[in-house]
C-alpha cells in the first residue's frame, strides 16, 4: 500500500450476489508508512439510514488514520443498492461484514497485528453479531447501540452483547430513543466482558443534536472521537 495514497476506494467482493450485487463499496484510510509501527486496523460499519458516507463515520475514520490506525469504512448490500435496510436480514449483514474484514487482509504483507470492530446502531448490532460468533478482536466499539425498537425498552434485546468476550466501549446518546439508558445499564451487568459506557449529551441515535442545543455536530463528532481514540489507547496498553 502507497502512503502517496492516504484514502483509497476499493470495492469488496461478496461471498455470493445480493440485490444484484457481486461487490460493495469500500474506503480504506492508509497511514504514512503503513505497515510499519504497531499496525492497528479499524473497521467501521454505517447505521440503517446511512452509508459509509456518514459524517461522523467519515470524521473519525480520517482523525484516526492521521493517528497511524488504518481504517475501513464500507457499504452493506441494502446501501449499495440504495434500499432500505430492512432488506438486508442479520446474516446478510454480518457476510458483509466478514466480506469487509476480508478486505483488510488482502494483502498477506500488510497484515494488521491488532483489530478494532465496530458501527453504528445498525451497523453496532451487526459487529456484536459478528463478535460474538466469536472472531478475536482486540475491542468493539458499539456507538448507539440499538438495544430494543424504538421507544420500547421492555423490549431489549442484548443476547449478543451477553456471547461477545471480546473489550466493549459503548457510546450511546442521552436522546437515544433505542437505547434507554437504563435499560441497557441493566444489561451490561450482565455482560462479563471488559465493558465502558460513556453518554453524549443531547445527542440522539445518530450522534445529532437538536437546533436549540449550544453544540454543533462537529463538537459532537470531536467528542466522540476522543472518547473512541482514548480507550483504543488503553485496549492496547492492556
Amino acid at each position: 500500500m502507497e502512503p502517496s495514497a492516504p484514502f483509497q476506494e476499493i470495492q469488496i467482493p461478496l461471498p455470493e450476489p445480493v440485490h444484484g450485487l457481486s461487490q460493495v463499496r469500500g474506503v480504506m484510510g492508509v497511514p504514512e508508512w503503513w505497515p510499519t509501527g504497531e499496525r492497528v486496523a479499524v473497521v467501521f460499519a454505517h447505521g440503517g439510514g446511512s452509508d459509509l458516507d456518514d459524517p461522523l463515520i467519515v470524521a473519525v475514520c480520517r482523525a484516526l488514520t492521521a493517528r497511524s490506525f488504518l481504517t475501513l469504512r464500507f457499504n452493506f448490500p441494502f446501501a449499495e443498492a440504495g434500499m432500505r435496510s430492512s432488506a438486508d436480514s442479520p446474516s446478510v449483514l454480518e457476510r458483509g461484514y466478514r466480506a469487509a474484514l476480508a478486505a483488510i487482509g488482502r494483502d498477506p504483507s500488510a497484515l494488521p497485528a491488532r483489530l478494532f470492530l465496530g458501527g453504528i446502531g445498525l451497523g453496532a448490532k451487526a459487529a456484536a453479531s459478528l463478535a460474538a460468533d466469536p472472531v478475536h478482536v482486540d475491542g468493539l466499539f458499539l456507538l448507539g447501540f440499538p438495544l430494543h425498537p424504538q421507544d420500547k425498552p421492555d423490549h431489549a434485546d442484548p443476547e449478543a452483547l451477553f456471547r461477545t468476550t471480546s473489550p466493549m466501549l459503548f457510546v450511546q446518546g442521552e436522546r437515544d430513543r433505542r437505547c434507554d439508558g437504563a435499560a441497557l445499564r441493566k444489561a451490561l451487568r450482565r455482560v462479563g466482558a471488559p465493558m465502558e459506557l460513556y453518554d453524549v449529551a443531547e445527542a440522539d441515535s445518530n450522534f445529532r443534536v437538536p437546533r436549540r442545543s449550544t453544540r454543533t455536530n462537529e463538537e459532537i463528532h470531536a467528542e466522540v472521537f476522543g472518547v473512541l481514540a482514548n480507550w483504543m489507547a488503553r485496549r492496547l496498553r492492556a
